[in-house]
């Protein structure tokens, strides 16, 4: 019977960090993922020699002396073919016809907003300011102190609604600031400042893509793992968390395989961890409770669509349209309605070729609207799913097209995916594209900190505290931070 220090459930981003973290200080650790593949939302696909990316499109403030370039270097994936955007515009936003340039840096970011609301330049000073000082002091949260006090007097517990209302005199400004925000769920009332602040300040720093595809991301950090030690194994289903004495002191995988450990990592859903404890003596039912009526954040629909070759220019920039504006209500938006915006993402081509072979859009959708394929598998929902789907994707080309007039006669095949498809792949909860809902005026209940009732199970991923490249990243650290203490991995960052 094979024995670990740390065992991780999910071979996702934020388990693959811990691997790397803990392998890289002398643990012996394995990482259990129940897929063929690993890497979860940086996984790839390929279809009639065309490649695309499930869930990673663009990551931001990787440059040098911006802090994912910090954290990259220490993971040792800054020799991957990073391809850095359009500095000028590295976004697009378009509401009603009108379209606004993101320009890289924070006063040229500013200066080039301006230039459509001279009215504002000193509040988009402000505004950039603000961001710029939260970017700044983005590793102070490594600092020793209590963890439930830390969140509750920080920018976590104000809102980013009241905060643009108050900042941004402008209404349509404020949406234009928003329209980038794709990347996480706008929610009036609910989403905290810090969150908004941080992913939006890591974009205006510097924004990059990866020629090949995001599974680099995660191949790179299982060849370095594995270097260290460490173990990766896939087609490991874990099935059931067993407990002695108040801790797990082994994990069952596929139903029968039992693995000894002395510490757990789960980087799936923290509901779906509490599923795998059976019986707990740590574990009360208020906790369990507690979990599992956390309310998720909605889903994602994509359009994976291949290109004939030379008819769609490839464009350096991410390309946000909507069809109206009122950008702060999108996620209310009813079950079944017409997709109202989409964000266009471009494959970065081979050296020297103008032209992409594929492009993916994106729109927001949520769970209640696949939930009656639910009990369906991958490849079995039937025919009304299909057809379900072909139309989500006609009305999200509708979109684009008006944008990109060479679309539709360069379509070669559409490929879609749902809420469904996430939950399948990568085991996310009802599909959530950012993990657990965070509410900044409950936060006590909706930022979950890796520590469990059970002394050595943890927890990590987007659903603790930030989602995305850089937030997971962070998180991986807290939560290694609980095995090993943080005075050991702020030593590993300085390195």
């Amino acid at each position: 019977m094979s024995k670990y220090d740390v065992v991780i459930i999910g071979g996702g981003l934020g388990g693959l960090e811990c691997g790397y973290t803990l392998a890289k200080n002398g643990l012996n650790v394995c990482i259990l993922e129940k897929n063929p593949v690993l890497g979860g939302c940086l996984q790839t696909f390929k279809r009639r020699g065309v490649t695309f990316d499930t869930g990673f499109h663009y990551i931001g403030g990787l440059s040098e002396g911006q802090p994912l370039h910090r954290i990259f270097n220490y993971f040792n994936l800054l020799d991957l073919p990073w391809h850095k955007l359009d500095e000028e515009a590295f976004d697009d936003v378009t509401i009603n016809g009108e379209t606004f340039h993101f320009a890289n840096g924070h006063e040229q970011f500013a200066e080039t907003l301006a230039e459509k609301f001279p009215n504002c330049a000193n509040e988009l000073k402000k505004y950039v300011a603000f961001l710029k000082n939260v970017g700044d002091n983005i590793f102070s949260s490594f600092e020793p102190r209590d963890h439930k006090e830390f969140f509750a007097e920080s920018l976590f517990a104000r809102s980013a609604y009241d905060f643009l209302n108050e900042t941004i005199s402008d209404s349509k400004l404020r949406d234009v600031l928003s329209g980038a925000s794709l990347k996480m769920e706008l929610n009036a009332e609910k989403l905290p400042l810090y969150t908004f602040a941080q992913i939006n300040n890591s974009f205006i720093e510097s924004a990059w893509r990866i020629k090949g595809g995001g599974h680099q991301i995660s191949d790179s950090l299982a060849k370095s793992i594995e270097a260290f030690g460490g173990t990766i194994r896939t087609k490991a289903n874990v099935t059931r968390l067993i407990e002695k004495d108040g801790l797990i002191s082994a994990v069952e995988i596929n139903g029968g395989e039992i693995i000894e450990t002395k510490n757990v990592i789960s980087n799936i859903h923290p509901a779906n961890t509490m599923e795998l404890v059976k019986e707990s003596q740590a574990l009360r039912k208020i906790y369990r409770n507690r979990i599992n009526r956390l309310p998720n954040t909605y889903g994602m629909f994509t359009a994976n669509i291949s290109l004939k070759e030379d008819c769609v220019p490839y464009k350096n920039k991410n390309h946000y349209i909507y069809e109206k504006g009122g950008l702060w209500d999108i996620s209310k938006y009813a079950s079944g309605q017409k997709a109202q915006c989409v964000l266009v993402s471009y494959q970065v081509p081979e050296e020297g070729e103008r032209f992409t072979r594929n492009i993916d859009l994106l729109t927001p959708m949520l769970w209640e609207e696949v939930e009656q394929w639910t009990e369906s598998t991958v490849g079995r929902r039937g025919e009304a799913y299909e057809e379900f789907k072909k139309q989500k994707a006609e009305e999200c080309i509708e979109i684009a097209s008006k944008h990109i007039p060479e679309l539709r006669g360069a379509i070669e095949h559409v490929y879609t995916s749902t809420p469904l498809s996430y939950r399948d792949y990568t085991g996310t909860k009802e599909g959530s594209a950012y993990g657990v809902q965070k509410d900044y005026s409950q936060l006590m209940t909706t930022l979950l900190s890796p520590k469990t009732p059970i002394q050595n199970l943890f927890l990590t991923g987007q659903s603790l505290n930030l989602h995305g490249i850089l937030g997971v990243s962070m998180t991986s650290f807290f939560t290694c931070a609980e095995i090993i203490g943080m005075d050991k991995v702020a030593l590993f960052l300085k390195k």
